[in-house]
């Protein structure tokens, strides 16, 4: 039944955009417009209705400009903005605030591990790899789309969307 592929397509986009931004540091836009197209052609098909469509809508558009300040503040990149409001719009209310707070806790953790990372010998071990020399360079960005795919994935499983794919 197509339902039952909507919840693996948006865990495969997140996925990609999570390996795009640990290799390269940056999130193609074709990603987060693919998440927000496939929640506009799911939500119908499952029988969200529109009040809850238009909900959901609206609090994907209250994170892009959440995002859109985070990253005029330099505290996320341009990509990562896009991915928070385009996953938010999946997860709707009241799951956006157990997703910002997963997304938020993955943050902390990602970011500790590179912190510890980056002053061992594994980041010169692994320097062969461009990705993981850009990766694990001192003093090097955050690939915050990891974070915001765990948060994503955490918290799907509580959402609209999701719980009228199965039933």
């Amino acid at each position: 039944m197509i339902t039952s592929l909507f919840i693996p397509a948006f865990a495969l986009l997140m996925l990609t955009a999570a390996f795009y931004d640990a290799a390269t540091m940056t999130i193609p836009n074709w990603i987060p417009g693919a998440v927000i197209v496939l929640f506009f052609v799911a939500a119908p098909v499952l029988g969200l209705g529109w009040k809850l469509i238009g909900l959901h809508a609206l609090v994907g558009g209250g994170a892009l400009v959440v995002g859109m300040i985070m990253f005029a503040l330099n505290w996320i990149g341009g990509g990562d903005a896009k991915l928070f409001a385009a996953a938010a719009l999946w997860m709707g209310w009241p799951g956006l605030g157990t997703f910002a707070l997963l997304a938020a806790l993955a943050g902390g953790i990602l970011t500790v591990f590179l912190l510890i990372a980056r002053q061992t010998p594994v980041g010169t071990m692994l320097g062969f790899w461009p990705f993981a020399a850009r990766l694990f360079k001192p003093g090097g960005d955050v690939p915050y789309g990891i974070a915001l795919c765990a948060g994503a994935l955490l918290t799907l499983s509580h959402t609209p969307v999701f719980i009228a794919s199965f039933s």
